[in-house]
């Protein structure tokens, strides 16, 4: 198991594996985009292989005649920027013949999405976490203010953008590509053909963070027709903080599950618990997102901070060298150096029983002596991380750390600057009535399927005797959204069809 940093690594790896696939090639996510470049390095090369992900696939199928392509997307995520890089998958799918199937993924409750970030090639090589293939994701782990490359296939800049995946082989590679041949047919009725077995893909420039380790998969599905839920990744997320004994290290593109809240906020009450460290964007993407998980993050903030009597709490948000945001976009839990989970999952309640999605996770016992080199990659991974946002190498990030104690909250504060490639402590602005009413309600961020009818109704009546229009044009466009998608019935599915 390798733990990959930022998408520029990520895409790399990716094509390497692609290029050696012999049966199939899975891919299911919230996204793609057929347009995106994959290698970026500082001195292109020409070769006949093509960059783009799109032709790449188109590429890999012309030269093996038994090679067939699954692309599985959330059919929602076109309303972010309607037919953006989708159209070129059927030019792709008439180019290939019959071997490249493309399907936009609308089985999941209204209001809900298919958020797994899957890639398994012919179940050798498998890569899971937090990264699309799609425009805005790549990114080196310098996030340099200047980065020519850090553009959109239009040539547009994008915000400098941190994320981590994983890549898997054996036993755990083969479980992902079930789960990605289940999720296919839950989606269009058919299940690809799994492969006979293959020999490693492991890419040679892709050095290992583990070897010879058990890896946890943990999924949300919800409840829906015939399908039951599965919340494994909340109950992993419950039971690690309750098991933390010294650190809590959290990465989120999100912060508004009032459940993980209310574990953190028992955890910072006890005297003698673990420290806390959570690195958030400063704001989320959009004016919608802003709203709905600012205010909710705001308020959990206020209990945070409330049962924070020891000091143990940092939140943090990350800066370029020159003072821009950078956008965290990675879902990354490390409980002390015990236990690592990488996944698709934010902290926010969609993520706990709305949303499909799938972590990967290792664990080590504290007190077993074989399992040293497993803590000892664990602790690595959390420094490294915490190091790329403090501009520092792993090593300065290290030495300050044991000079600390090994204290997270100590170092932190004697590395994070006033200027310059830091972490900066973040405090939410104040919330208005409606905001926090909002908030309380999670309207729009609904824990379950059924709650989601429950908590529009809530929130109007809550949001109308405050006046505020605006609050409540947000809940009713949200509303409105959620019932369009619910009364179309497939129309716009069939059409692309």
């Amino acid at each position: 198991m390798a733990v990959i940093i930022d998408a520029a690594d990520y895409f790399i790896h990716l094509k390497a594996a692609v290029l050696q696939a012999q049966h199939s090639i899975l891919l299911v996510g919230w996204d793609f985009d057929t347009r995106v470049e994959l290698d970026r390095g500082s001195h292109p090369v020409k070769s006949s292989i093509p960059n783009r992900i799109g032709r790449l696939l188109d590429h890999a199928i012309r030269c093996n005649p038994s090679l067939s392509v699954y692309v599985l997307r959330w059919d929602l995520a076109f309303l972010k920027v309607p037919f953006r890089g989708t159209t070129p998958f059927f030019l792709l799918d008439w180019l290939g013949g019959n071997r490249l199937h493309f399907h936009l993924d609308q089985r999941h409750p209204p209001g809900g999405c298919h958020h797994q970030k899957i890639v398994v090639i012919d179940d050798s090589i498998a890569f899971c976490g937090g990264i699309d293939v799609t425009e805005g994701r790549w990114d080196t782990p310098a996030h340099r203010d200047e980065e020519p490359r850090r553009c959109g296939p239009g040539g547009k800049p994008h915000e400098p953008w941190h994320d981590v995946t994983t890549a898997v082989e054996g036993p755990a590679a083969r479980a992902l590509g079930d789960l990605a041949r289940a999720r296919w047919q839950a989606a269009t009725g058919w299940q690809p053909e799994p492969p006979p077995q293959r020999p490693s893909y492991w890419p040679p420039s892709l050095t290992p963070t583990f070897e010879n380790v058990q890896v946890a998969i943990s999924r949300t599905n919800p409840e829906y027709e015939d399908q039951p839920a599965v919340q494994e990744i909340e109950a992993l997320y419950l039971a690690a903080i309750a098991s933390a004994q010294h650190s809590i290290y959290l990465e989120s593109q999100y912060f508004s599950a009032h459940r993980i809240g209310e574990a953190l906020a028992t955890r910072l009450a006890e005297v003698g618990g673990p420290e806390v460290v959570i690195v958030n964007p400063k704001r989320a993407q959009g004016w919608l997102e802003e709203k709905v998980m600012g205010a909710a993050r705001s308020l959990l903030l206020e209990q945070l901070k409330k049962a924070d009597r020891h000091g143990r709490l940092r939140f943090c948000t990350p800066v370029t060298e020159g003072g821009t945001d950078i956008y965290v976009h990675a879902k990354v839990l490390v409980i002390d150096d015990t236990l690592l989970r990488v996944g698709s999952s934010n902290i926010n309640n969609r993520s706990m029983g709305m949303d499909t999605e799938c972590d990967l996770a290792v664990e080590a016992s504290p007190d077993d002596t074989p399992g040293a080199a497993l803590r000892a990659g664990i602790r690595r991974v959390r420094d490294t991380l915490i190091a790329e946002h403090l501009g520092l190498r792993r090593e300065e990030f290290e030495s300050t750390l044991q000079t600390m104690n090994g204290s997270l909250v100590r170092t932190l504060d004697a590395l994070m600057r006033a200027q310059g490639r830091t972490l900066k402590p973040f405090d939410p602005p104040a919330l208005s009535q409606a905001e926090r009413t909002l908030a309380e309600t999670h309207a729009l961020d609904p824990h379950e399927p059924e709650a989601m009818s429950e908590s529009f109704v809530r929130a109007l009546r809550q949001v109308a005797p405050l006046r505020m229009a605006g609050i409540a044009a947000l809940v009713l466009a949200g509303a409105a959204v959620f019932a369009w998608r619910w009364s179309r019935a497939g129309r716009r599915d069939r059409l692309l069809r």
